[in-house]
């Protein structure tokens, strides 16, 4: 009897029911988790084909363009519909110091605000009404910044140049980079302070224990930390500034030149097509229209690109 039952072990009820659940699980959950994972894998190769099409069709409308200017396009200073000559030049350098401009100006106050978020005031009404705040500035419609800037910011940056000697425009690229850091901000703000919200308590009491100050702790330990997280948050915020159009057309000047200072009117890439593609009746012109699309972004790409690469290089050394 022991032998037969050394070979025949005896199974409970209980273990019986158990076995035949899990096979039920494994048959029902497993064309579940297929359909899931081809869903996921689908939309993937849909986002990759978007973008792929998105590129197709700017370099196939520019294609006149390319063949007429070469790379001359590319460094071209005269923008001249009237004589036939395009160049991408002033709207290259307009929209690269515009974006980097504001970035720097946003950088202090973006920080700041996760910093105090993420690690001062992480509960009551303060933080609560500065995250509503900042949440009610991402969602403002740009031609509404673009309306603010010109009726308030373009007469405080006259009296502004006017104590610096510099012709009292008002409009230009440092009202400009105002008005995106400003827009901007939100963006950087709310991710820095989620990725700060995400530092192990341990670290920190950690360095508490060793008897670091406050200061020290988020200096040395949590933004180290959360160094990659910050950066991606700039970088989105950057990549916001470069496409910016409405509210940097109404405040930039619109001067189809390369600024000589900060001050002076300029135009981006953005701003140009929307002021003249409406009017561009030649093939020609309307296809450097196009080119000038296809440059921002092959600029957008190269930027995100380079930031993802200095985020990993950061991320191993911290």
């Amino acid at each position: 009897m022991n032998a037969d039952r050394e070979q025949y072990p005896v199974v409970s009820l209980y273990s019986a029911d158990k076995i035949i659940s899990e096979k039920a699980d494994v048959n029902f959950t497993a064309p579940a988790e297929n359909i899931f994972h081809s869903l996921l894998a689908g939309a993937a190769v849909f986002m990759v084909l978007l973008v792929a099409g998105i590129f197709l069709t700017l370099l196939i409308e520019s294609l006149p363009s390319i063949k007429a200017f070469g790379i001359r396009f590319l460094y071209g200073k005269t923008w001249d519909p009237v004589a036939g000559e395009f160049g991408a030049l002033p709207f290259l350098a307009g929209t690269l110091i515009t974006a980097f401009l504001s970035l720097a100006i946003s950088l202090p106050f973006s920080l700041s605000l996760s910093i105090f978020l993420g690690e001062y005031s992480t509960k009551g009404a303060v933080p609560a009404i500065l995250q509503t705040a900042i949440e009610l500035l991402a969602g403002i419609p740009s031609v509404i910044y673009g309306f603010w800037g010109l009726f308030i910011l373009v007469p405080i940056v006259r009296g502004i140049e006017m104590k610096l000697g510099v012709a009292p425009l008002g409009i230009g690229i440092f009202t400009s980079a105002l008005v995106l850091a400003i827009m901007i901000i939100p963006y950087a703000a709310s991710l820095g302070r989620e990725v700060i919200r995400l530092v192990p308590d341990e670290l920190k009491e950690a360095a508490y224990s060793l008897g670091a100050t406050r200061f020290e702790v988020i200096k040395k330990v949590v933004l180290p930390y959360v160094f990659s997280g910050i950066t991606a948050g700039n970088l989105l915020a950057l990549g916001r500034a470069i496409g910016e159009t409405m509210a940097v057309t109404m405040v930039i000047g619109n001067a189809n030149v390369i600024p000589k200072s900060i001050f002076a009117p300029a135009n981006t890439m953005a701003s140009v097509i929307a002021n003249e593609f409406t009017e561009a009746t030649d093939h020609i012109y309307l296809s450097s229209l196009v080119e000038i699309g296809l440059l921002l972004f092959v600029v957008t790409m190269v930027i995100n690109i380079a930031g993802k690469q200095i985020i990993k290089k950061m991320s191993v050394q911290v």
